[in-house]
């Protein structure tokens, strides 16, 4: 039975024009085949399928890749690669242009001999944009996983440990629960350091009266979750508790008003200008949200400059900030599905504003 991943392909790969495709980018081979080992190459052409993997992985690929033809390739997989194309008289490949180094293509040219390479950017990230019934099913778990991990660290963190210390209860909490890995590196960023949008875990020790912003989430059977809270201790100085009301504000007004047919740059929009009505543009630095699924940061963008168009079946953040330098931040981030009406959440942490310690 042919794999749906490889027929929905095929027909992109003819809008190319392409009679040939070689997939080397893990999470790409992955998401075609289903095969998790860590080698292996991907050829689709107009009438086969074939995975070509090493003998430690032979009964594994077999398993996992259905509708494949798996091969165990030679000492140089490209050599096979190059007589699968030769003996079905096939002259061009497409190749992941976005994915292979300059030294690797020489090598794939050098190999290849008479067949040519055709650069091709985008293709299988095109189709990762939609995610079918199954695969939103594993984001909600992993959406759940990080909700139950947020609820686990507020009654975990308080005053007097170090933000590497509760990074470190948050990756347990989740790899315990099922999760391979955390989705990216952890922040835990408290005082003023919160004004950091990307401040990883420190060794900073968290204060009374700051605010802590906590932007993780759990890799689970291969897709990524991703959650944002800013929590407080003690009492912090006004101007703190006055943008997260505004952060929350513009964060709900996004998720009531976002849909199907928008632009990126139309729905940045829905929370960039209540931030910037506040007077708080300018602390509102990167992008409203970006497409979520195999990968953390995966097409399509919700930014001023983005015009993808919001369709049923992407997975989206919604995570807008506001980060004053030398006094700390806020973001408050949910994971949604676009649906043919409006949006369904995944995760759902409260977001009311919430001492701890």
């Amino acid at each position: 039975m042919e794999n749906k991943r490889v027929h929905k392909l095929r027909e992109a790969m003819a809008e190319r024009e392409l009679q040939a495709m070689l997939i080397t980018n893990p999470i790409n081979r992955r998401y075609m085949t289903g095969f998790t080992g860590s080698a292996g190459y991907v050829l689709i052409t107009e009438n086969e399928a074939y995975l070509l993997t090493d003998f430690r992985y032979m009964a594994q690929a077999s398993l996992q890749a259905k509708g494949f033809n798996v091969l165990e390739h030679g000492v140089k997989p490209m050599d096979s690669v190059r007589d699968l194309l030769v003996a079905a008289n096939l002259k061009e490949v497409g190749f992941e242009q976005d994915s292979v180094t300059f030294g690797t293509h020489a090598a794939y040219v050098e190999i290849l001999q008479s067949v040519k390479l055709k650069a091709v950017s985008g293709l299988v990230e095109q189709l990762r944009m939609f995610k079918d019934a199954d695969e939103i099913a594993v984001m909600q778990r992993a959406a759940d996983l990080a909700d139950a991990t947020f609820s686990h660290v507020l009654q975990f963190a308080k005053p007097g440990m170090t933000e590497r210390e509760v990074d470190l209860e948050m990756e347990f909490f989740m790899r315990k629960h099922g999760a391979t890995s955390s989705s990216f590196d952890t922040i835990v960023a408290s005082g003023e350091r919160s004004a950091m949008p990307h401040g990883v875990a420190s060794s900073k020790v968290i204060g009374q009266d700051e605010l802590i912003t906590f932007d993780f989430g759990a890799l689970l059977d291969g897709y990524c979750s991703d959650l944002t809270r800013t929590v407080a201790t003690g009492n912090p100085v006004p101007e703190l508790r006055k943008i997260y009301d505004i952060v929350l504000e513009a964060q709900l007004h996004t998720l009531e008003h976002l849909k199907p047919g928008m632009t990126g740059r139309e729905a940045d929009a829905l929370a960039r200008d209540i931030i910037a009505g506040y007077g708080y543009g300018d602390q509102f630095g990167h992008s409203t949200g970006h497409g979520l699924g195999m990968e953390v940061h995966e097409a399509p963008r919700l930014s001023k400059l983005s015009d993808d168009v919001l369709k049923p079946g992407m997975v989206v953040t919604v995570e807008p900030g506001i980060y004053i330098d030398g006094l700390g931040g806020v973001r408050i981030e949910d994971d949604v599905v676009i649906t043919e009406t409006g949006i369904h959440i995944l995760t759902k942490s409260d977001k009311k504003f919430t001492v701890i310690g």
